[in-house]
This record gives structure tokens, C-alpha cells and sequence, in this order.
């Protein structure tokens, strides 16, 4: 069963259609969004429903009812974890290691996390005595990290050199470059060391390779996808739009507006795009999805979601324009045809105009000559079919 439209993207369909101009039908409206009429009348009528025009049950009632569900079971699974744990230990002449209860709870659907949280119990640690006991090399450097800990606690001003003695003299024998290593790993440093100037904000490391190189084509659709974030001022302040975009029709499959640049809007923008796919029935596995730098797009939310959804990351260089510079097009022409048209005065009339420009024109309407002199949707109507056979 095909999964729903996200939540965004049928709010912004919904804004359309109340701010349509007189003698606009909704069944024009639902035929520029690729939707049928039926279903943007069920999307208003929640949406009346949402803002109490009309009776029902709201989405926030459904939210909460699905959320309290969700919190009884996981007190059920929380109560079984405890008694467990107290029968367990309660056993005479057992080593008391939590560490195979763990593993039956987990064996009868209890979730590994759960468990290590309600214990207090390190995940990793459990995963590692799963897969191998604790060899006597990491029981050495636990015993050498507890000593150095200590006697960093106990006099925060000290620095690594006497640490590493007060750890001697506590029975843990190590060289002083092992515990200066100990002490960079941990953080622990003298309360009273000079800490090191910034030399000015610079971008971090890629957290991907470039597997583009600047060759934005592609053979078959989800095969790469193009992303990238841009800001637009309206008269009560600015509003960012973080889009994904096709490849291979160079339709943007995905799209996420807010207010805030932040890394919850590239994650948004990513999961729009997979949603809006896979409820057209198509499989996102292994699309390698291309970005800048940017912070938002280097963030562990964002990584975590691509590893989530299967896809595979790909940066470009440090102020390179080029190696992205499919997105930039789009934007360059998202700014010309309407951004550049008119002053916003609201921040809502910007983003209705954002949308109905992606939606209508831009997908339905706007022929491009690498596509054949064919729109963003005629293409891939009608390259789809052959894609797929050949495949």
C-alpha cells in the first residue's frame, strides 16, 4: 500500500486551493498538483475539520490517540523489563550480568534500546559482548580511564601530565602519551589550559565523497537526486526553501519550506521527496542524492535519515558553484519568474506563489529543451514506461 502524501505538501495544495482566483475550479486545481479531485476535497475537509469549521475528529485527536497507544505499550514493555530484571537478580549463585537478560527480552520483541535505557546499560557495550567477551586489552584501558577520571574529578585543575602520576600512584602504569591520548578523547583538560582561538567559521569536513563530479544526468528516475538551499525575503522577514530535484527529468520530487535553516528542513525536504515517490508506487533504494557542504546537510540528523531511507550521500567542493550548479539553475530561474516579479509583503503569500510556480508551471508547464521541448511530467510519463521495461 502506497504511503501518504506528507503532511507539508497537502497543507500547501490545500492553501492553493483556498486562495484560488475566482472561476478556478478545484478540479484545476487537483489536475496542476497530480492529484484527483476527490482527493484535495478530503484534504479541505480535514483541513475545516483541523481549524473547528466543521465537526470531527482532527488530525491532532488522531496524532494524540496513535501517541497514547504508543506510550502504553511502550509502559507495558518498561514493566516486563523490571520485573524481569528483579526475578534475575533475586536468583542465588548466579553472576549477576544483565547482559544475557538483555538478550531473551530481546528474543521475545522487548527493543534492545529499551531495555539498556530502563537498565542503564550502554548499548554499545551490550553490542560488543554480543559479538566477543571483553578482551583484556579494553579491560586495561576501562581500568586506565577510571583512574585518570578519578583524578581528574578530585582536582579538575590538573593537567594530563599529572593525572597520568596521580594515576600512577593509584596502581595503573601507562606511558604519558597514552594518557594524554585518554585525556583528548575525554575532554579532560586543566580548568585553567589557554584554549585555542577560532580562526574564523570554515566549512567542516564532507561527510560524503563526490560521486557526481559534476555530471548531473541520469539514465532512469531516483538514480540522482540534486539538492540544495535557498533563501527568500518577504517585507515580515525571510523564508528558506530546501528542494530535491530529479536528475533525470529534472522534476523536483521533493520540496520543504520553513522559516528556520536548519537541518530539521533538509531532513524534511529529503523525506518529502521519498514519500512523494513511493506513493507514486516507485523505490528510492539507492539513489545517491547530491549536495554542498553546508551544515545542514553535513548535520547526524540528515545522515541519519539517508541511511534511513537507503539512499547514498554525495558532497561537492568548498565554494565550488559548479559542483552543483543543476540546483543553482533552478533557483536562478525560481528567482527570475517569481521572486523578482513583486515585492512579498507576507511570508504566506511568498510561499502560496513558491508552490504554485514548482507545481504549475514549472512541472506542467515549462517546457525544456534537454527534455525534448517536453514538461518535467510529460517526460517522465512517457520516458518512465520504457525505463522500466528495459530494466
Amino acid at each position: 500500500m502506497p504511503k501518504p502524501y506528507p503532511r507539508e505538501y497537502r497543507d500547501d495544495v490545500v492553501r492553493v486551493a483556498r486562495d484560488r482566483e475566482p472561476g478556478v475550479t478545484l478540479e484545476q486545481i487537483a489536475a496542476d498538483f497530480g492529484i484527483h479531485v476527490m482527493t484535495l476535497s478530503k484534504w479541505m475537509r480535514q483541513a475545516d475539520v483541523d481549524a473547528g469549521v466543521k465537526p470531527g475528529s482532527t488530525t491532532t485527536d488522531n496524532a494524540e490517540l496513535r501517541e497514547a497507544r504508543r506510550r502504553i505499550k511502550l509502559l507495558e514493555q518498561e514493566n516486563e523489563v523490571l520485573r524481569r530484571a528483579a526475578a534475575y537478580l533475586s536468583q542465588a549463585n548466579l553472576p549477576k550480568r544483565l547482559f544475557p537478560l538483555v538478550r531473551e527480552l530481546a528474543a521475545e520483541g522487548i527493543p534492545v534500546a529499551l531495555t539498556c535505557r530502563v537498565l542503564k546499560i550502554a548499548r554499545q557495550v551490550y553490542y560488543r559482548w554480543l559479538l566477543q567477551p571483553v578482551t583484556d586489552a579494553e579491560l586495561q584501558e576501562a581500568y586506565r580511564v577510571n583512574a585518570l577520571h578519578d583524578a581528574h574529578r578530585e582536582d579538575p585543575e590538573f593537567g594530563y601530565r599529572y593525572l597520568h602520576e596521580e594515576a600512577r600512584e593509584a596502581g595503573q602504569v601507562m606511558a604519558e602519551r597514552t594518557a594524554w591520548r585518554i585525556c583528548a578523547d575525554n575532554g579532560w583538560w586543566s580548568a585553567f589550559a589557554k584554549r585555542r582561538a577560532k580562526n574564523g567559521k570554515r566549512p567542516g569536513p564532507p561527510v560524503h565523497d563526490d560521486l557526481v563530479q559534476r555530471n548531473f544526468t541520469a539514465t532512469r528516475p531516483n538514480e540522482l537526486w540534486l539538492t540544495d538551499i535557498t533563501e527568500h525575503r518577504a517585507s515580515e522577514g525571510k523564508l528558506y526553501l530546501c528542494a530535491v530535484k530529479d536528475a533525470f527529468s529534472r522534476r523536483i520530487v521533493g520540496y520543504s519550506i520553513d522559516t528556520r535553516m536548519k537541518s530539521r528542513l533538509a531532513v524534511a525536504a529529503l523525506c518529502n521527496a521519498v514519500a512523494r515517490r513511493r506513493a507514486g508506487g516507485m523505490d528510492v533504494a539507492g539513489c545517491v542524492i547530491h549536495s554542498d557542504r553546508g551544515s545542514q546537510f553535513r548535520s547526524r540528523r540528515y545522515v541519519h535519515a539517508l541511511a534511513r531511507q537507503g539512499l547514498v550521500g554525495s558532497m561537492g567542493r568548498v565554494g565550488a558553484a559548479g559542483d552543483n550548479a543543476a540546483m543553482e539553475s533552478f533557483f536562478a530561474l525560481l528567482q527570475n519568474n517569481v521572486l523578482d516579479r513583486q515585492s512579498w509583503a507576507t511570508r504566506e503569500e511568498l510561499r502560496i506563489a513558491i508552490v504554485t510556480w514548482i507545481e504549475r508551471t514549472y512541472h506542467r508547464r515549462r517546457r525544456q529543451a534537454a527534455l525534448g521541448r517536453l514538461t518535467p511530467i510529460e517526460y517522465e510519463t512517457i520516458m518512465t514506461t520504457p525505463v522500466a521495461l528495459a530494466a
